[in-house]
Order: C-alpha cells, then structure tokens, then sequence
C-alpha cells in the first residue's frame, strides 16, 4: 500500500467530528441558510453581526432538528439503503448521545438567536425545529402520505427567520416566502420518493408514490408545480418584487414544470422515468437556491 493511498483511506475513515457533523446534515442546511440569508436582503439590509448570528443560530437549530429526526428514526434507518450509514444505524455513535447532541445545539441556537439577534427571531426558529421533530417526524411521517404537503411547514420556516432576523416581524411578503417554499416541496421531494419507494415501503413509511401509486403522486407533483409557479408570480403583483426577479421565476419555474411534465409523459407511455426524476430532484434544489437569490438581486438593482 502506497502512503498516498493510506492517507486517503485515513481521510476517508469515520471519525467522531466527521458523524457529529453528518448528525446536521450540512448539504440540507446550505439550502436553508441560504433560503435564510436571501430573504434578509429582501428585507433591508442587515449589519454582519446579524447575518452572522442568524446563519450560526439558522445551522445550530436546523442541525439539532436533523440530529433528533435520526434519534427518532433509528429504528427504520436501518433498513434504508441511503440512511443504513448514519451514524446510529451503523454502530458508530449511541442513540442518546445523538439525541443529547442534538438537544444541545438547539439549545445554543435559542440562546444565540435571542441573544444576538432578537427574540422573535430566536422563537420562529425554534418553532421550526418543533414543527419538524414532533408534528413532522413524530406524527405525520409515519401516519399519512400527505406527510410532506404538511410537514413541509417545517422546511419553510427560514424565511421567516431571516425577515425578522432584518426587521423584528413577520409581514405579508415574508408570508409569501414561506408558502414558496411550502408548496415546493411535494414536487421536490416526491420526486426523491419515486425514486426511493421500495425503501419508503421496506421502512412502512406511507410516502405518496407507496399509497396513491406512481400515476397519481406524478399527477399532484404537477398540479403542485402549476401551483408554485403562480405563487412565486404572485408576489409581482403586489409590488414586493420588480422585472428581474419575474423574468427569473418564469424562466425557473419553466424548466422545473418542462421536467415534471416529462415524467408524466414517460411514465404515461410505459417507458422508463426514473433517469427524469432524479434530474427534476436535484434541479428543484437549484431552482429554489436560484429563486431566492434573483429576490435578494430584485431588491438591490
């Protein structure tokens, strides 16, 4: 064995500060501090201290809520292609220490947030990580395949963390963002569930494409993305967003409504959709990371 390949093998093996981390989930909360940190500009124009302190407390809480959601769902984790290496799962870390971990970042968020920020801010936050850890993870996933219609409230929440991050309220366009992102996310994660079904079914989590079947939750993620689009129209109408920001929303929301539309063509002629899936899933990720970024633009140009 070369030094080089050992080095890379050492990198590569787990180590506590690699799990702890992974427990956050880093790849998710990029997406929710930047859906966090865009609405702040769109808000006015906030000092560093504040944009610091949110996007610290924003991973802190979004962090912990992900920790805890793998405490409560080690039992099924297990039996999950893409979550049997999670920390608990394969042995590497307890099951309290996770949800001790977790717990304890949440905590430090509050605290940071209401400190540093103000406490509104800090409470929305804390809100989300409620809303996510006991009516999402604890009740709806496992009851319901309306379980990401409504537990993607959870997800919604940091826009109106960063609006009142800037401004020490939540008004009507801060609204807006959030059932942006809320009615986004049936399409974006039914997309992931099409594809991972037989996982969802192995686990006996009652996602939408196992209880409504292939056609139907096609069927909805399209509606859901005629939705959106107007929704993301909406705000236009009412002065919050100018031409940029329009151009930019039609041109997304274009694309994102193209790919659905495909998977509905494939599947309804037989032919194999799952390669059409996977591309609307991982372009939904950049749709909204792309939408939020042309709001923060809109209201500086």
């Amino acid at each position: 064995m070369t030094a080089d390949t050992a080095a890379t093998m050492a990198v590569r093996e787990p180590s506590l500060a690699r799990d702890l981390i992974a427990l956050t989930k880093p790849r998710i909360i990029s997406l929710l501090l930047l859906t966090t940190l865009a609405p702040m500009f769109v808000a006015g124009t906030p000092s560093w201290a504040v944009i610091l302190w949110t996007g610290i407390g924003g991973y802190l809480m979004a962090g912990g809520a992900n920790a805890v959601n793998m405490y409560l769902d080690r039992d099924i984790d297990h039996v999950m292609a893409r979550t049997r290496l999670r920390p608990i799962p394969s042995g590497r870390m307890a099951a309290r220490a996770v949800l001790a971990f977790g717990v304890a970042i949440a905590t430090a968020a509050t605290w940071l947030l209401g400190h540093y920020v103000n406490v509104l801010t800090a409470a929305l936050a804390l809100s989300g990580f409620y809303f996510y850890v006991f009516v999402y993870t604890q009740w709806l996933k496992r009851t319901t395949p309306q379980n990401i219609v409504l537990g993607g409230a959870a997800g919604a929440f940091p826009p109106l963390v960063g609006w009142a991050a800037v401004n020490g309220r939540v008004d009507l366009a801060s609204i807006y963002l959030f059932l942006i992102i809320f009615y986004w996310t049936p399409p974006h994660f039914w997309a992931l569930a099409l594809i991972k079904q037989h996982d969802y079914g192995r686990a006996g989590v009652p996602m939408a494409p196992n209880i409504w079947g292939e056609h139907e939750t096609i069927d909805q993620m399209l509606w859901y993305t005629v939705l959106l689009i107007g929704l993301t129209v909406l705000p236009v109408t009412f002065g919050v967003f100018g031409t940029f920001y329009l151009a930019s929303a039609l041109v997304l929301g274009g694309i994102l409504l193209q790919g659905v539309w495909r998977i509905r063509a494939l599947a309804a002629r037989g032919e194999l959709w799952t390669a059409a899936a996977w591309k609307v899933y991982k372009f939904s990720l950049l749709y909204l990371a792309l939408l939020f970024v042309a709001m923060a633009v809109d209201r500086h140009i």
